[in-house]
Order: C-alpha cells, then sequence, then structure tokens
C-alpha cells in the first residue's frame, strides 16, 4: 500500500468523522410536561446508556455530596444535619433547602427529616417580625451570621416539604403540609409595618431578593422557578391557588424580559422589569452586572419549567439553542463562569470561597457545564448532546488553580445529573 494511498484513506475518514456524529439521533424536547404526563425524559438513555450505568453514576454523585471524603452533608447528634458551603465555613438557606429537594427526589427520607429539623431549630424564626422566615447563613454551630432572609431559600423549603407530604404523608413526627403552609402563611400576613414583606411581591407576583430591607424592590433571576408555584397550586391547600398561578404567569413573563435575546444571559439581579440594577460595591468595587455565580442556576431553572410544566415551549426552546450556542461558540471544554451580559469578557472576575479556599479569576467550571447540560431538556439542536455528554464525563475534582467547590459545583452537578436521567420529578400524593 503506497503512502500516498494511506494518506487518502486517512483525510477520507477525518471528514467523514464528523459526519458519522451528526449522523447520531438529535436528542429532541418533549411536548408535555410532568405535571400533565407523569413521565420525564432520561436523555443519558436515550444517548445509549444503559438504565443500571445510568443509575449507578446518580448514586456515585449522590454519595459524593452527601457521604464521600468531599460530602457537604453533616449529621448533628441523633436526628440533625446540615448542609455547609464549606469554603465559606457555613450553611445555607439555599444549600439546605437543595439538600432537602435531592433528598426527597431520591425518596431519603432520615436525611430529609435531619435536614428539615436543623433547620427549623437552627435557621427559622419562631416568633417576632420574621415569624416562619429562614436566616440565610448560619455557622455550623447554630450561630446565626446573615440574619435576614434569602427568598430562593423559602421557596425551596415550601416545595419540597409539599413534596415530602404527598411522598410519606403527615401522620409521622412531622406534618410537612403543615409546615410548608406555616411558611406560606407567614409570608402572607407581613405588611411591612415591622419592616418585613413577603417574599412574593403581592401586586406584581414577582419573588423578592429579600422579604427586608433594599432587597424587596427588586429580585434574582435565579429565583423564578414557575413550575413551583404551578406545584403549590396543586398541593399547598392554603386556599390561593389562583395567586399562585398568576406567580407562576408573571415568572415566566419576567424571564423574556432578563434574558438577553442574543447570548441567552441574564445579570445577578435586576429590577422587576429586566432593567439592569445599580448594586452596591462588592470586594471594594462596583462591578457590572454580570452573568455570574447566581445566574449558572437559570439554564437548569428554564429546564425544570420545561420539564414540568411546559408551559411556554417555543420561548424556551429558543432559550435553550441560545444559551448552549453561546457557550459554545467560546469552546465547549473551555469557556469561562462569568461574562456581561452582552457576551463580552467581564472587568473583573467575582472571586469565591474565603481565606485558603478562596478561588480568583474565571475557570471552566462544572456547576455551569452541568446546569448547561441541563438545558438539553429543552433544546432541540445538534449540538445539545455534547453538552449532556460533558454532564456524563464530569468529575468534581480542583481546578488547575487548586480551587475547589465542594458545595456549589457538587450540588448543581447533582442536580443536573437528576434532571437527565429522569430522576427530577413532581412527586404527587401517594407516588
Amino acid at each position: 500500500m503506497s503512502f500516498n494511498f494511506l494518506k487518502r484513506i486517512l483525510i477520507l475518514s477525518a471528514c467523514l468523522a464528523p459526519l458519522v456524529a451528526c449522523g447520531q439521533k438529535t436528542l429532541k424536547p418533549w411536548t408535555k410536561g410532568g405535571l400533565d404526563t407523569g413521565k420525564y425524559r432520561n436523555v443519558f438513555q436515550e444517548m445509549g446508556y444503559a438504565p443500571k450505568e445510568i443509575d449507578a453514576k446518580l448514586e456515585s454523585i449522590y454519595q459524593e455530596v452527601f457521604h464521600g471524603p468531599d460530602k457537604v452533608y453533616f449529621e448533628v447528634g441523633d436526628d440533625m444535619g446540615y448542609m455547609s458551603d464549606v469554603k465559606n465555613f457555613d450553611a445555607r438557606t439555599e444549600g439546605m433547602s437543595y439538600g432537602m429537594m435531592i433528598t426527597v427526589q431520591l425518596d431519603k427520607k432520615d436525611e430529609f427529616d435531619r435536614l428539615f429539623r436543623w433547620a427549623k431549630k437552627y435557621m427559622q424564626y419562631q416568633d417576632g417580625p420574621m415569624k416562619g422566615y429562614f436566616a440565610w447563613s448560619l455557622s455550623p454551630d447554630g450561630t446565626i451570621r446573615g440574619a435576614g432572609p434569602a427568598s430562593d431559600g423559602e421557596l425551596y423549603f415550601i416545595t419540597s416539604l409539599i413534596f415530602a407530604s404527598n411522598r410519606w404523608g403527615n401522620d409521622g413526627e412531622i406534618n410537612y403540609l403543615a409546615e410548608a403552609q406555616n411558611i406560606l402563611n407567614s409570608s402572607w400576613e407581613k405588611d411591612g409595618s415591622e419592616g418585613i414583606m413577603p417574599f412574593i411581591n403581592k401586586e406584581n407576583h414577582l419573588i423578592v431578593f429579600t422579604p427586608d430591607g433594599r432587597g424587596i424592590s427588586y429580585t434574582d433571576p435565579s429565583y423564578h422557578l414557575p413550575a413551583f408555584y404551578e406545584v403549590w397550586a396543586r398541593w399547598a391547600d392554603d386556599g390561593r391557588a389562583d395567586f399562585y398561578r398568576e406567580c407562576a404567569k408573571a415568572s415566566r413573563e419576567y424571564l423574556h424580559k432578563s434574558i438577553n435575546p442574543e447570548t441567552g444571559l441574564n445579570p445577578d439581579t435586576n429590577n422587576f422589569d429586566g432593567s439592569f440594577i445599580e448594586m452596591p460595591a462588592f470586594f471594594g468595587r462596583t462591578m457590572k452586572p454580570a452573568f455570574r455565580f447566581d445566574s449558572w442556576r437559570v439554564p437548569m431553572n428554564i429546564a425544570l419549567d420545561y420539564s414540568w410544566a411546559c408551559a411556554d415551549r417555543e420561548w424556551q426552546t429558543n432559550y435553550a439553542n441560545t444559551i448552549q450556542d453561546f457557550f459554545y461558540s467560546k469552546g465547549i471544554d473551555e469557556f469561562a463562569d462569568q461574562y456581561n451580559v452582552d457576551g463580552t469578557e467581564v472587568d473583573f472576575a467575582m472571586p469565591a470561597g474565603m481565606g485558603e479556599f478562596r478561588g480568583t479569576g474565571t475557570r471552566h467550571s462544572v456547576g455551569l457545564v452541568s446546569t448547561l447540560a441541563a438545558a438539553t431538556l429543552a433544546a432541540d439542536h445538534e449540538i445539545a448532546r455534547e453538552f449532556a455528554q460533558r454532564l456524563w464525563d464530569s468529575e468534581n475534582k480542583p481546578y488547575e488553580d487548586g480551587y475547589f467547590d465542594a458545595y456549589y459545583d457538587g450540588i448543581l452537578r447533582l442536580f443536573a445529573f437528576m434532571h437527565l436521567s429522569g430522576h427530577y420529578r413532581v412527586i404527587e400524593p401517594g407516588k
């Protein structure tokens, strides 16, 4: 065989390889949501992975986050436990409520109950102006560090408690539905007379950044989970179903205004009408509105709304395609984790963590890799498969600069894997 003939064979093979890859079946989003069908996609199975292999990988990722050497879940005594953002030395309502959502989804009742007992004992105000709300940041010993509530915590607490009620009933030690209703009722009763407001603005039906101080005047795109309100409308059983349906509608409309149509990017916080907000200085400087750590959650949240409710199909599919296209254009294995909303590079990268755990600059973060993969549930273009594959192949380990985030990266990776394996569902009564 001559060298020239062999060379032609190699060139032909190289030309055919992309065609073979493109010949793979494009992953297509479903046209109805789980609230209507009770069914959820297993994208990894669509990609050819065996169910046993998928379930084993999911359990492995869960064990990493909850019980492995780099775990962020810690048990206290005989009946409590907390989730810790270990690099910031605290337990947050974000992580506690995420942990409750994960454990109710995966039917891990002991861990769920431990987390809620800790949150109720140390985080939740039982009286006073903030009755029913949760202090957003505590030291692992239960000492309050951040006294005010962060509204996304309440959002997840309520939804996970309703799911626990539907899955395990309310006849045991914890009346899950009553606890969810207590948070809702406590919020509804607040009128600002003591400086505290409902965590959902009653006029525009949008969740506020915080229900106190300046936080009542703006919102956070990553706090918007319209399908959660659909769940409340069905099973909160508090007489406010119509209000919650209006919240779902308003939240979807808000997201249309909040997201750049060319890049799919949004700022971490903004006004209720989607316009940019002037934020106070962080780290000694005022930063431009940008897609940063909170923003990573938006692709996954929109994917959740698509998977559960499928009420905004056309826009959500266009969004998923747009944001995946943007990050693909930056290199699917190289894109950074912070950008200006117009897609340009940030002039200052928000650091993460504290002390020896502090990370500076941008990196190719596994948390963002994960949430972009979750957007595959709504995307209908060929490259969606590549994003899902990156999640399958991902590992949560130290970056080249030594920075490591077992908490945020780890939890987002677990959430996204639950989504793409069909294990992040609306839990209906008795199921």
